[in-house]
């Protein structure tokens, strides 16, 4: 074990960006963004590398190791970065795989194979797998983001492992590059004559290796040499799997692939705690099971306290779960097997769960390890015990024992994981932060291994050894064993350059610990401008709250999710979440970065952020980097004169009511080509950008004038323009208003679009609400929080609570998605006070309230409607509402997941025009060409009854007149609309526009 010491970014003297261009290496960096980023994966630890390759092809893996042989520097493969014991991290150089690297090579479905490249992602394979009907056995709950490589590394197993193996079980081949550069493909083949001294040293070992190895399933810890004696043929692929990257290079892998069941069954086994589910799960060993996972009752709690009670499935009594997922050829023989696992379980209550239930349950499970990141009290708890395994026979007593050892050293974890091999997954937490949190770690870790070790379990039952465990091995194995280790890494790799410090000569336990270093904290200058509840230090540790998981570099999108769009653009770990949280952690805790707002490589990190507040809820652990980003921008600008793009796009709301009086005159100016152009140049707005146009008449104005003319229907007291009145259409007169509701009249919507705002005033009125609107002009403050101007967003957005906590304890609603959102969100964190709460319990979105009340809902058969919601509205209210009230309703939708790229102000600001495209381009524009051409086919069949909703909800006809198939594109935001509007041929309607056109009304403007 090497001895204890700070980690350093210090550099090596070689310069390599030299070496690498002299090789002809294309890709690489050695920026200290980068540098930061890749610091840390999903573990404890944190190793600032010298420099990130991303090799495109063999060649570039062969000229890296030429290099790295020629300096003696280090070098660690990566995939995603998920890893949790720290095997994914090094001083020295770290081969990224997941840019370049990424493809399915070749899919043979007749003999149920792949080729794949190590950094292609394994839900990119199931993808390619799933027409054939075919799949990749083994899932870890990372599964989005996860590489082959990765999961080859660290032996990877799932869930579904206890059905399928682990990731070790189903390789086929491999070719591999070893540290000299040599190339060899390692298949059914035999490889004595390739590695004869491996064979020896096998040879001389066999009763060392017998008696020590191949215990039982889930025995992960160390090498996996049991697949090295003769009985197993010597399996040098089987071998590979679990080596961490120390013993060679993976460039390609031939994976299995096997048939999907043609019938699974969810059940949900309740019980009096976990130690008892623990005890029930040998049972599972009689039925057809492919996985069965332990869930803790406080992992549901958390889910409820960070989304909604909506969020949560409903689950059968108890504190602890086992879910159980059967499979089967025979749907008959299923359902029986299903209800005997019932009946012979001891469980306390138990549920048959649907497919869509049993994907909620899953998802759950997935983000386990975020959703114990936390205790209840807002400590952190952390990665380390986090894979123990025993036979699962000896489960129960294992779990109980563990839950006792906690207990003894005053700790606190929730067990949840793959019970039904006997695997445990847990976060414990640990008091890193503490003069003696270091000392404590490492004495339960001690006590634990003794413990799994008495239970003849494992200290890594998947995720390998890393750095976390690989010093408890000499707990775990005696000295034969370790010597045996260490003899296999000097055949492979004689200079211990591939991946150091993991499984042979390992670095300590409590070395290199990330949070240890947080008392080298200098504190930051500046009173924090937001309120950072639940945090010890606010911001410094906020920053903190990103564990790695790396769900941010997951495709979201295809899910429905949103996070993170500038990775998903650019494929770029420094744009992800995580990689800016790790910037951000290096500028508050480290010594790679100054500690200081206006740090360079910070601004860098965070410039293509777009403050979708997607990871503020998707991500497991609450990682926030819009609020994040504001703070950062606030504290680096103030006092100082800023970009003048701030103020422009910042004050954009207030520079409109200025306008206003002139606004036909501004339309007419925008309209012109060459001055246009100069005004976009000089307030930092790229020129291929549209200019909004202002309306004729703005929403407060006319609603101003409606009142005073005693406009809009009987007995509201506010007028609502209601202009058409088709009695049958509208089945009678409207009922008389029982209801109040406050419309906050948003600065967009009032100035550029006012049909919206009239469209749900008459939506709301045919419902019987009574509409008011606040007297004085009011609006939410986001483009001066999203540009960090975050004192005057405070007096703009402490006015407009103050107008709105005055209005009673009615609803609020609104149009614009992104404006209830800061009503919701921001002010709570801006403001902090009672009246934020209370105004932010009132705010809700148009179609909420409408389910709410019950309100009857027009027909809106025949409508297709292509579903952009706004990364606000779905961070912070969810698209719930919006889908059940459109399917009430009749319309048969498709809701699109990402985001629509323009974000605000970020996608309108010079520099950020081809990443705005990007991030268009993940989701909304391939959905729009194929929507378009989809419309182009009906027609030239001559099918007709398709057409495009414009920019207007009028009826068009009214109900009688609609075609049978109207396509819309229905986006609530203002800048979805924009963006809609200015990179394709489609224009985006709102949901009041909709819903007031299927009930015939046009809105008077």
């Amino acid at each position: 074990m090497t001895a204890l010491q700070p980690a350093t970014a210090a550099r090596s003297e070689v310069r390599l960006d030299e070496e690498f261009s002299a090789v002809g290496i294309s890709d690489f960096s050695l920026a200290d963004t980068d540098r930061a980023a890749y610091s840390s994966d999903a573990s404890l630890f944190r190793l600032v590398p010298e420099a990130i390759v991303f090799p495109h092809d063999e060649a570039d893996v062969a000229r890296t190791l030429a290099v790295a042989r020629r300096h003696g520097i280090p070098v660690t493969g990566r995939g995603a970065g998920t890893s949790i014991a720290g095997n994914a991290i090094g001083t020295g150089i770290i081969l990224d795989f997941s840019r370049h690297m990424n493809r399915v090579l070749d899919l043979d479905p007749v003999e149920g194979s792949a080729w794949v490249q190590p950094g292609c992602v394994h839900a990119h394979l199931q993808a390619q797998a799933a027409p054939h009907g075919l799949r990749f056995g083994p899932d870890p709950s990372t599964h989005t983001r996860c590489t082959i490589g990765g999961m080859i590394g660290n032996n990877a197993c799932g869930p579904r492992a206890l059905g399928y193996g682990r990731t070790g079980d189903n390789i086929l081949a491999l070719t591999v590059m070893l540290i000299d550069g040599t190339v060899v493909t390692l298949d059914e083949g035999d490889c004595t004559e390739t590695f004869p001294r491996l064979h020896e040293l096998v040879a001389e070992h066999l009763g060392t290796i017998r008696t020590n190895f191949g215990t039982f399933s889930r025995q992960v810890s160390g090498y996996g040499l049991e697949s090295l004696l003769p009985e197993n043929g010597f399996d040098l692929r089987r071998a590979f799997a679990g080596t961490e990257g120390t013993w060679g290079i993976v460039l390609a892998a031939k994976m299995r692939l096997v048939q999907n069941p043609a019938f699974t069954s969810a059940v949900v086994l309740g019980y009096e705690d976990m130690v008892a589910a623990a005890h029930d799960a040998p049972l599972l060993g009689d039925f057809p099971v492919a996985a069965c996972e332990g869930l803790d009752a406080r992992m549901l709690n958390r889910v409820i306290e960070t989304k909604g009670a909506e969020a949560a499935p409903g689950l059968p009594e108890g504190a602890g779960w086992l879910v159980v997922e059967l499979t089967g050829e025979d749907e008959v023989h299923l359902i029986a097997e299903t209800n005997r696992l019932i009946t012979e379980s001891k469980s306390l209550d138990s549920a048959v769960l649907d497919r869509a239930a049993a994907a909620e349950v899953w998802a759950i499970r997935a983000d386990g390890a975020g959703l114990v990141s936390r205790t209840p009290d807002g400590r952190d708890a952390h990665a380390g015990w986090e894979d123990s395994a025993v036979p699962v026979e000896r489960l129960g007593d294992y779990l109980r024992d563990l839950m006792e050892l906690l207990d003894a050293h005053g700790l606190w974890g929730i067990p949840y994981g793959h019970f039904g091999d006997g695997c445990l997954h847990m976060r414990v937490d640990f008091p890193l932060e503490d003069p003696n949190g270091r000392q404590l770690m490492r004495d339960f870790m001690v006590a634990a291994t003794k413990l799994v070790a008495r239970y003849g379990g494992s200290v890594s039952g998947e995720h390998g050894d890393g750095r976390a465990r690989s010093e408890l091995l000499r707990l775990m194995y005696p000295p034969a064993v370790l010597e045996l280790f260490s003899q296999v890494k000097d055949l492979f790799d004689p200079q211990h350059l591939l991946n150091p410090g993991v499984i042979v000569d390992p670095d300590g336990l409590d070395e290199s610990l990330r949070l240890t270093q947080l008392p080298l904290r200098q504190l930051l200058p500046g009173e924090l401008a937001m309120a950072y509840q639940g945090e010890a230090d606010g911001f410094a540790s906020a920053v903190h709250r990103c564990t790695g998981v790396g769900k941010c570099r997951a495709d979201s999108a295809g899910s429905g999710g949103t996070m993170c769009p500038s990775f998903q653009a650019t494929r770029d770990e420094r744009h992800s979440t995580r990689g800016r949280a790790r910037v951000l952690q290096e500028m508050v805790s480290g010594d790679l970065l100054e500690p200081r707002w206006d740090s360079p490589e910070v601004a860098e990190a965070l410039d293509l952020c777009l403050s979708c507040k997607a990871c503020g809820t998707e991500c497991p652990t609450g990682t926030d980097m819009a609020t994040y980003k504001a703070e950062v921008l606030h504290q680096s600008y103030k006092g100082r004169l800023r970009p003048l793009k701030h103020y422009a796009l910042g004050f954009l709301p207030q520079l409109a009511r200025l306008t206003t009086p002139v606004a036909p005159l501004v339309n007419r100016l925008s309209g012109l080509p060459g001055l246009t152009t100069v005004a976009k140049r000089i307030a930092g707005i790229d020129v291929r950008r549209s200019i909004p146009q202002f309306a004729s008449t703005t929403f407060r104005k006319w609603w101003n004038t409606a009142t005073e003319a005693g406009a809009g229907s009987s007995g509201t007291g506010r007028g609502a323009a209601v202009g058409r009145s088709d009695e049958a259409r509208l089945g009678g007169s409207r009922p008389s208003p029982v209801r109040e509701v406050i419309l906050f009249a948003d600065s967009w919507s009032n100035h550029f679009a006012p049909r919206i705002l009239a469209a749900a005033v008459a939506v709301l009125e045919r419902a019987g609400v009574r509409v008011r609107v606040v007297e004085q002009t009011v609006c939410c403050g986001l483009p001066l929080i999203s540009t960090g101007q975050l004192d005057a967003a405070r007096a703009n957005l402490g006015a407009t609570i103050s107008a709105l906590d005055a209005t009673g304890d009615v609803p609020i609603l609104g149009v614009e998605p992104s404006c209830l959102a800061t009503l919701k969100d921001d002010s709570r964190k801006l403001l902090a006070d009672a009246a934020s709460a209370r105004v932010a319990d009132r705010v809700q979105t148009l179609a909420q309230y409408l389910l709410s009340i019950g309100a009857e809902l027009p027909s809106l058969d025949g409508v297709e409607a292509l579903v952009q919601p706004h990364c606000h509205q779905s961070a912070i209210f969810g698209v719930a509402a919006d889908k059940e009230l459109l399917a009430r309703a009749g319309a048969d939708t498709r809701f699109l997941g990402g985001c629509c790229g323009l974000a605000g102000n970020f996608g309108v600001e010079a520099g950020h025009y081809e990443t705005s495209v990007a991030v268009a381009e993940v989701a909304l524009l391939p959905a729009l060409r194929e929507r378009e051409s989809v419309t182009r086919a009906r027609v030239a069949e001559g099918g007709g009854g398709s057409a495009d909703r414009g920019d207007s909800a009028d009826g068009g006809g009214g109900a009688d007149g609609r075609d049978s198939a109207l396509q819309v594109v229905l986006a609530d935001g203002y800048s979805c609309r924009t963006q809609i509007a200015d990179l394709s041929d489609s224009q985006g309607v709102s949901l009041a526009e909709l819903l007031a056109w299927g009930w015939g009304l046009e809105p008077v403007r």
